[in-house]
């Protein structure tokens, strides 16, 4: 079947006005694993265009706050969200996240960043461990202990070993090809649910 960018989940996201189909990947690992709740703190980083970031911040309500953070503007406002546009590498994410009122630590890092695709499969694999590995680094840093952790990679022979890395700081880790995924497509999800703490290693 030829590739169809205007396929069901595209329509899908147009009906029920998601900035992305990618909204679709969230739902399905959010209603499989219940990570987002009521009144969490959610770091949503490569969050352009915004779809996770609009249905993360219906979950979490009112009395949740989301923090959000791309290379790209995100053209979206939500009184529950701050965006900033600018580099994770960077960017001091808790004075940032502080100056908005959003103290640490979050409850949930989601991460849906990839790298700007070159067509050369083992580039892209490359770029895609290595912006795993940035959100994981800084999900160590800004994630409580007992919460959540997602991740989107561009599968490779990288895969064991980031997996192994989530294995060892987190009670359970689960991985996921939503339904939703663009046939083709190589990409992946981590989902690291309870963060350990020092104490749990015991």
């Amino acid at each position: 079947m030829a590739y169809n960018p205007r396929d069901y989940y595209f329509l899908q996201a147009k009906a029920k006005n998601y900035a992305a189909r990618s909204v679709f990947k969230l739902e399905e690992i959010d209603k499989r694993f219940h990570i987002l709740k009521p009144s969490f703190k959610v770091l949503d980083l490569g969050a352009a265009p915004g779809s996770w970031s609009q249905y993360a911040c219906k979950k979490i309500g009112l009395s949740g706050r989301l923090l959000g953070i791309d290379l790209q503007k995100i053209n979206l406002t939500f009184s529950n969200a701050v965006f900033i546009t600018g580099d994770l590498r960077e960017i001091d994410v808790p004075a940032i996240a502080s100056a908005h009122g959003i103290e640490g630590p979050f409850d949930v890092v989601l991460s849906d960043m990839a790298p700007k695709t070159t067509g050369i499969r083992a580039t892209d694999q490359a770029r895609s461990l290595e912006l795993c590995e940035t959100a994981l680094t800084l999900a160590e840093k800004q994630l409580k202990p007992g919460g959540h952790f997602v991740c989107k990679m561009f599968h490779s022979d990288d895969f064991a070993g980031f997996k192994k890395k989530l294995t060892d700081k987190f009670d359970k880790v689960e991985i996921l090809r939503p339904k939703s995924t663009r046939k083709g497509s190589t990409e992946i999800f981590f989902v690291a649910l309870r963060r350990l703490t020092a104490a749990d290693h015991l």
